[in-house]
């Protein structure tokens, strides 16, 4: 077919890509997010999508100033998570390694500075987010959190805390390098150290961009991403690259219509690019609320997918979307990772957990967590123009195999029962995150 050889030659996601990662900082609410933004805006239109446009919501703001770790007269490297609280706080320091729930039902932690790993152990039944690690150190009463990364590279981490309810946190928590963690439980295990973290909250906009392309049907096929990034880098790979192929996929699309050997498109399909990520889900959790979940039949959720060349694709329970999915692999003759299993995180989850079927894409890598993600060193140089189209590819012709299909609803009392089975439901308790009590 044309489009696919347009989009391997295509500089239009990659040169989009480029032009985000030279915009600075991208963080939620920031000026650099509203310039990120409106260039989206822009290259969607290029693109051929129409109707492209900005939609501002308000937020809780976060600007980041200094931070410090005190451990008797040594200050060690740290940078603060956002969304941390201002304060200075001094206690007795608690390597619990992985943070595991067992890890801290067993430790004393009423005061203390806990350090915890970024990384769960192989054998370990879950992924532990951050967030869980924090709130678990808050529940059991410490002083501050921090949060020390397991990639080697002197690369403190960054992400936020606090919650939808209390949108800061509530006590202080830094990051720091792999190196400094093993330092600070070398020689600073049970003594006092003084964590510092100053930071302004204030109210701020972020705003979504929306675009539109195949025929004016009321349901739609939801393509998404997040514009926003970390202050601390160029945020290539988060998620700059899910972006950029946002853009590339509109062209692919626009060019696919104008195929005389594609089929059309069943269903309008709806780019949106959220703001606010980082934060909290905050634009893909405004729109979630403001649209009716039947008018949406699948949102194909795109964050992190240029790590690696094979994309990584998160079903949700879906048996329609595995199929779909496993579909476009044959039918291109390129491998892709489908997977049934749920991913309460990134932009796609405000929609799941209302039930509309989703797909989280990502790029699939060997390391665990995050990679360069979350650090400064998730720079434009680690990503390939060749990922981006053929990731682009794939994902415009998955897009147009759901808005062809009938995508069944997800029943969210059985979604809520494979996160209890699956234990993903504590994370989510522990962090205020579980919506199916409502």
């Amino acid at each position: 077919m044309h489009w696919i050889g347009e989009t391997f030659t295509s500089d239009a996601g990659w040169s989009h890509l480029e032009r985000l990662v030279d915009i600075a900082p991208r963080m939620a609410g920031s000026d650099g997010e509203r310039a990120a933004a409106e260039a989206t805006r822009d290259a969607l239109s290029e693109a051929g999508a129409r109707d492209a446009r900005l939609a501002e919501f308000d937020i809780h703001g976060w600007t980041r100033g200094t931070s410090s770790i005190d451990a008797d007269g040594t200050e060690q490297d740290c940078i603060a998570l956002p969304r941390s609280p201002s304060g200075s706080v001094e206690g007795p320091l608690v390597d619990l390694g992985y943070g595991l729930p067992e890890d801290f039902e067993a430790a004393d932690l009423d005061g203390a500075v806990v350090l915890c790993r970024s990384d769960v152990p192989e054998w370990f039944d879950r992924f532990m987010h951050r967030r869980e690690k924090y709130y678990r150190a808050v529940q059991a009463g410490a002083a501050a959190f921090v949060f020390s990364n397991h990639v080697p590279g002197c690369l403190p981490p960054t992400g936020s805390v606090g919650t939808e309810a209390s949108p800061v946190g509530e006590i202080p928590a830094v990051g720091v390098s792999r190196e400094v963690g093993a330092r600070l439980a070398r020689r600073f295990e049970g003594e006092p150290v003084t964590v510092s973290v100053d930071a302004e909250n204030d109210d701020a906009t972020s705003q979504n961009v929306h675009a539109e392309l195949g025929p004016e049907t009321d349901e739609r096929v939801l393509l998404t991403s997040h514009v926003d990034g970390h202050d601390i880098s160029e945020g290539a790979m988060d998620n700059g690259a899910g972006t950029a192929m946002v853009v590339e996929v509109a062209r692919a699309l626009a060019a696919r219509e104008r195929d005389p050997d594609a089929p059309d498109l069943g269903t309008r399909v709806e780019f949106v690019t959220f703001g606010a990520e980082e934060v909290g889900l905050l634009g893909s959790g405004h729109l979630a609320g403001a649209v009716d979940p039947d008018s949406v039949r699948t949102v194909v959720n795109l964050d992190g997918v240029c790590r690696g060349r094979t994309l990584e694709v998160t079903a949700h329970g879906s048996d329609t979307l595995v199929d779909a999915a496993r579909t476009v692999a044959a039918d291109l003759d390129h491998p892709m990772d489908v997977r049934p299993d749920h991913v309460p995180h990134s932009d796609h989850w405000p929609f799941v957990a209302r039930g509309v079927p989703g797909y989280m894409v990502a790029g699939s890598a060997d390391e665990s967590g995050r990679g360069w993600g979350h650090t400064h060193a998730d720079t434009l140089d680690k990503l390939e123009a060749r990922t981006l189209r053929e990731g682009a590819i794939l994902v415009a012709e998955l897009v147009a195999e759901v808005a062809g299909r009938s995508v069944p609803r997800l029943d969210t009392e059985e979604v809520a029962a494979t996160l209890e089975r699956t234990h993903e439901d504590e994370a989510m308790r522990v962090t205020g995150d579980w919506p199916f009590d409502q």
